[in-house]
C-alpha cells in the first residue's frame, strides 16, 4: 500500500534469517520433541511477506513416522524479529503470548490455534520461539486493504454484518473470562489497569520515536488531550485481546465460521472499551484511505453503531466513553504507523518528509478526533 497506489502491496524487509538453515535447525529440534522412528524432516519453510514487523512468522511442513505410521503436519512458528529488521515493538514476550493463548483456550471455546511447544532456549534458532498447528482459512487482508477488493469486498452487506458479528462475539468471549487478573497474573500490576496501559504507550512512543529525535507533535498533542479528558470509572477490568479485528480472525471458506483467533501479543488487562474501539478505528483508517482515492470502500462494514449494539447484546454492557477510547486507539495506531514509516525509510522503502505529523498515515482522522469533528456512521 502506498500513497500513490493503495492497491499495491507493501514490500517490507521481514527477516535476514536463512530459510534452509532454519529448516535444518527446526528438524534437529523436532527430533528432541516428538517420539519418532527416525529423524523428522522439515519439507518446506517459508516466511510470509506480511510478517516480520510484529514478529517473524515461519510456515513449515514437517513429517516423521511413529510406530511405522506417518505423522507430522503443517505448523507455524513465531519468533521475535532480529534487531537488524528494525522492529516495531521494543519487547516481544513470547512466553506471555503463549500463556495467554493457552489460558484463553482453556477458559473459552474460542478457537485458538492448537499450541505445540514453547521453546525458551535462544540457542536453537537464535531467539525464543513457539510452535502451533497451522489452521486453514481466510482473513480480512490489510496489505493491500480489504476495502479495495477481495472476499470481504465482494461479500454482501449481510455477509459483512455477519463478519462484524463474529468479531464482536470473539471479543465478548474474551471479555467473559472470569477473574482475568488471577488467570493471567503476568498481565496484572499495581494501580489502574488503564493507567498502566497508557503509560506503556508513552514508553513505547519514546522508544520508537522520541528518544531518537523523531518527535511527532500530533501524537504528543493526543497524549495531552487524553490526559486532560481522562474517562471516569470503566467498571471491572477484563482480558483485552489487544489487536481485536477481522484481520486477526481466520474464517472457514466453506462455512464462514470462525476457524481461529490470532495475534495475542498486545493482550492486556484493561477496560472493555479498548477492544471495542480498536476494530472500529482500524476499519475507519482503511475506509478513509479508500475515500481519499475516490473509491467506495466499505462504509457498511464494522460500523460504530453496529459494534456498540452487538457488544451490548452479547455482554449486557453499555459501552462508555467510546470517543475517548477511539482517540486512544488512533494514537496507538499512530505510533505503529510512525514507527513503520521510520522502518521503511531505514530500509530505503520510503522517503522522509519534513512535516513529522505526516509520519501518521491517518493524520486527518486523528486531527478530526482531537477537534471533535470526525463524522461517524
Amino acid at each position: 500500500m502506498s500513497a500513490e497506489d493503495p492497491n499495491q502491496r507493501w514490500e517490507l524487509t521481514v527477516s535476514d534469517r536463512d530459510n534452509d538453515q532454519l529448516a535444518e535447525q527446526l528438524a534437529a529440534w523436532l527430533a528432541t520433541k516428538v517420539d519418532a522412528d527416525d529423524a523428522p524432516r522439515v519439507t518446506s519453510l517459508t516466511k510470509p511477506q506480511a510478517g516480520g514487523m510484529s514478529s517473524t512468522t515461519l510456515l513449515f511442513e514437517a513429517e516423521w513416522t511413529k510406530d511405522g505410521e506417518a505423522a507430522g503436519g503443517s505448523f507455524v512458528a513465531r519468533m521475535p524479529p532480529e534487531q537488524s529488521a528494525f522492529p516495531v515493538f521494543e519487547n516481544y514476550d513470547l512466553e506471555t503470548q503463549y500463556a495467554v493463548m493457552a489460558g484463553v483456550a482453556e477458559a473459552t471455546d474460542i478457537p485458538v490455534p492448537p499450541l505445540c511447544w514453547m521453546e525458551s532456549d535462544a540457542a536453537i534458532l537464535g531467539s525464543p520461539f513457539f510452535v502451533m498447528r497451522r489452521v486453514n482459512g481466510r482473513v480480512a487482508e490489510d496489505n493491500p486493504p480489504y476495502v479495495f477488493f477481495g472476499w470481504v469486498f465482494d461479500s454482501t452487506p449481510e455477509e459483512r454484518l455477519e463478519i462484524t458479528r463474529k468479531t464482536v462475539e470473539a471479543i465478548a468471549k474474551v471479555h467473559g473470562i472470569e477473574n482475568p487478573e488471577e488467570k493471567f497474573p503476568m498481565l496484572h500490576g499495581e494501580g489502574s489497569a488503564l493507567r498502566r496501559h497508557f503509560e506503556a504507550q508513552k514508553r513505547w512512543y519514546n522508544w520508537a520515536l522520541a528518544n531518537d529525535g523523531f518527535r511527532i507533535p500530533l501524537l504528543e498533542r493526543a497524549f495531552e488531550y487524553l490526559e486532560q479528558n481522562w474517562p471516569g470509572d470503566s467498571g471491572p477490568d477484563v482480558l483485552s485481546w489487544g489487536d481485536a479485528r477481522p484481520g486477526n480472525i481466520m474464517f472457514s471458506e466453506d462455512t464462514g465460521e470462525t476457524a481461529a483467533v490470532l495475534d495475542w501479543e498486545m493482550a492486556a488487562i484493561g477496560p472493555r472499551e479498548l477492544d471495542v474501539a480498536w476494530p472500529i478505528l482500524i476499519h475507519r483508517f482503511f475506509q478513509d484511505i479508500a475515500t481519499q482515492f475516490d473509491q467506495p470502500g466499505l462504509p457498511d462494514f464494522l460500523r460504530r453503531s453496529d459494534i456498540e449494539k452487538l457488544y451490548q447484546e452479547y455482554t449486557g454492557h453499555t459501552v462508555r466513553d467510546l470517543d475517548w477510547y477511539l482517540t486512544y486507539a488512533a494514537l496507538r495506531h499512530g505510533i505503529v504507523m510512525a514507527r513503520i514509516k521510520r522502518r521503511m525509510i531505514h530500509f530505503g522503502e520510503d522517503t522522509d518528509t519534513a512535516d513529522r505529523d505526516d509520519y501518521v498515515m491517518h493524520r486527518k482522522l486523528l486531527e478530526a478526533l482531537l477537534d471533535g469533528t470526525y463524522a461517524w456512521d
